[in-house]
């Protein structure tokens, strides 16, 4: 049965995962501390995709040290050899008394083998130590593996009196430094940025992540800042060849419902990948299709930054899990443009019920984290 201390080093192995929000994708964020006679020996988190694990970095901490240590470990040790070698191994070879988990991996290569195998070595498992807090730090990498679906958080940004544009498309700036500053961090733990060909038509966005290593938190491995995947739904292939986004460092996928092969080939020649879905019943690309297909392109998380539209549409589907919410101190007027398009509302009772999950201030704008009961 877990004691105080298990909590107590649980916690410290959940600061050390935290430094991997922004650079594990599409691996989950892990930490791990090892103690041994009340000291703490050793600890480490995953950084990379590809680089060692958690466990790995604390067992290389500890040394000798390990064996007869308690391992806390944020998620299941993984039994099978992915990009890495198994760490259930690397804790059984340390000779480790015993394992505390937070959770189990839902990753089905290893869903409980890890826990068995290190049973099976004689270790002592304990398992459900802060596991809430454990679960919230991948929320992306959980569904993806046990829905086929990445996590998907709505950035919106209005007035007081929830307007995101004056009634000539004017919108720069609705938020202050500090608000924009914060969705940049929003950005940077995403997988893919999701928007609309209307966005990209009206605004040309470049929808990258602007900030320095240094201002994120674990990014100090020389690698710089990753960029997520920019992902455009484009039913009929609309997005210009000289798009802003198609010229930056990463990835762009263009998501087509129809193969205009002449489109095609003049976006694919500005270095953007085109994938055709199939379509809606408006001939549209199917939104859970394009989901699906993202999930199964490793993506975890994905943050749409889109006009009421496509927002509107994503929530009416059940499809976000999260919104998040800039709401700024002034007012705009009833001549300016709605947040959310959501036809059919027409009663009190056809309202969508959200629940709040945070509430704070970021500068002088309002941040609200909400998400449909459900989520």
């Amino acid at each position: 049965m877990a004691q105080a201390p298990d909590y107590a080093y649980m916690a410290r192995a959940l600061q050390l995962a935290q430094l991997g929000l922004y650079t594990t994708d599409p691996n989950p964020r892990v930490g791990c501390v090892l103690v041994r006679d009340g000291e703490l020996i050793g600890e480490g988190w995953h950084r990379r995709a590809g680089g060692p694990h958690a466990e790995r970095h604390a067992l290389a901490a500890a040394g000798e040290r390990a064996r007869g240590a308690t391992a806390y470990v944020t998620l299941e040790p993984c039994a099978h050899h992915g990009r890495t070698p198994p760490c259930a191994d690397a804790l059984v070879e340390a000779g480790v008394a015993r394992v505390v988990a937070a959770m189990t991996d839902p990753n089905p290569l290893v869903g409980g083998k890890g826990l068995r195998r290190l049973e099976e070595a004689g270790i002592d498992v304990e398992v459900g130590v802060l596991e809430v807090q454990a679960r919230a730090l991948n929320p992306g990498f959980i569904k993806r593996m046990t829905s086929g679906l990445p996590w998907v958080r709505c950035k919106l940004a209005m007035s007081l009196d929830g307007r995101t544009a004056m009634a000539s498309g004017e919108s720069q700036w609705i938020t202050e430094q500090e608000a924009r500053r914060d969705v940049q961090r929003l950005r940077a733990r995403s997988s893919a940025i999701l928007t609309g060909v209307l966005t990209v038509l009206a605004d040309d966005p470049s929808l990258n992540v602007r900030l320095d290593p240094a201002q994120l938190s674990g990014v100090d491995d020389g690698q710089g800042v990753r960029q997520p995947v920019r992902v455009i739904l484009d039913s009929s292939l609309r997005t210009p060849p000289g798009a802003r986004m198609l010229k930056l460092p990463g990835q762009t996928v263009v998501l087509s419902a129809d193969d205009h092969r002449e489109h095609a080939a003049a976006l694919e020649a500005a270095g953007a990948r085109v994938v055709v879905l199939p379509k809606d019943g408006g001939g549209r690309v199917d939104l859970r299709s394009a989901l699906e297909f993202l999930a199964g392109e490793e993506i975890n998380e994905v943050l749409i930054e889109a006009g009421p539209t496509l927002s509107g549409a994503a929530l009416a589907a059940g499809l976000v899990d999260e919104l998040v919410v800039y709401v700024a101190p002034h007012l705009m007027g009833d001549g300016a443009r709605g947040l959310l398009s959501l036809p059919g509302l027409a009663r009190m009772r056809d309202r969508v019920p959200l629940e709040i999950r945070d509430l704070r201030l970021v500068g002088r704008d309002i941040r609200i984290t909400a998400s449909p009961p459900a989520a």
